[in-house]
């Protein structure tokens, strides 16, 4: 059944799922502050509209895709904030950006004061897996709001996970791309060892996808040109998750481990390799252009 859906975020993950939303036969209406993201939507088959409160106008499901946690209380919470103005109309409301659980539990909160449904519903897969409808969404929410949107949210992604109450999707999402970062490090320490001891990355690939070192950042995303050709290694680490937005997704880990006493010394110091890649100006690559980074350093 088509499903009218508000769509707020039309960027490198919102245009592509906005996109499949149209292509599963829901009706779409966007809103985004760049021209061309608005005509992507348009060409895919939705309609536009030129402000926030316009694309949510007489929506079923409102859904959001924004940078940070303060562009999300800015939509949500401001004056002439979203839940505000679709109160009445009690849509459900749907935010798959990746924001600290604060912020996700206090827009939940403020949702539930005016009797409406809300889900956090963060992502995982980078730009190839909005494009191509493979997303896994971890969300968070009530069981009853978690059952509505999962037709939504399938429509998108093909793992549809409930972690639990409001903002245990955002803490899922933190935790699991704390571990990606340091993983990335590690398989990229081993590839550049490898390579000073005379191994070819092929061989060791080959070798290490099938024995216990494999990983998702090995055997998918091989940080070392060559072994996966389809991964960013091979063209120049061209984005499919920016290294700055892996420095801002380490950082909320950080800010959440340090609230609640966890120690993450590995986090910590992958966030300070990341955080490096940005300052010199690699902040736009793809996140496993650290290889790159710390082939140019020397063992202290």
């Amino acid at each position: 059944m088509a499903v009218r859906i508000g769509f707020i975020g039309l960027g490198n993950m919102g245009g592509p799922m906005a996109a499949n939303l149209v292509k599963a036969g829901h009706k779409v209406t966007g809103f985004d502050l760049n021209p061309a993201a608005l005509e992507a939507l348009e060409n895919a088959g939705g309609k536009i509209a030129d402000s926030a409160t316009g694309a949510a106008e007489g929506a079923q499901v409102v859904i959001t895709m924004l940078p940070a946690g303060e562009h999300v209380r800015q939509v949500f919470l401001h004056q002439g904030g979203l839940i505000d103005e679709v109160k009445d109309a009690r849509p459900l409301l749907i935010d798959c950006s990746t924001i600290d659980v604060d912020t996700a539990r206090e827009v939940t909160a403020a949702a539930a004061e005016v009797g409406l449904a809300m889900l956090d519903a963060p992502v995982s897969g980078g730009t190839a897996g909005a494009q191509n409808g493979t997303l896994t969404f971890m969300v968070g929410g009530t069981d009853e709001a978690f059952a509505c949107g999962k037709p939504i949210l399938a429509a998108m992604g093909k793992n549809i996970f409930h972690a639990g109450g409001p903002g245990a999707g955002q803490a899922v999402k933190i935790c699991n791309n704390m571990m990606l970062a340091i993983n990335m490090v590690g398989v990229s320490e081993g590839f550049l060892l490898a390579q000073k001891l005379g191994l070819d990355w092929t061989t060791l690939h080959q070798i290490c996808s099938t024995a216990t070192a494999n990983s998702w950042a090995l055997s998918n995303y091989c940080p070392a040109p060559g072994p996966v050709p389809a991964a960013p290694s091979n063209r120049d680490y061209a984005a499919g998750f920016a290294a700055a937005l892996m420095v801002k997704d380490v950082k909320l880990a950080q800010a959440a481990a340090e609230a609640t006493g966890s120690p993450t010394p590995l986090g910590t110091q992958a966030l300070s390799f990341y955080q490096k890649v940005v300052e010199e100006g690699d902040g736009g690559k793809d996140f496993s252009v650290v290889f790159r980074w710390l082939a140019k350093q020397k063992r202290e």
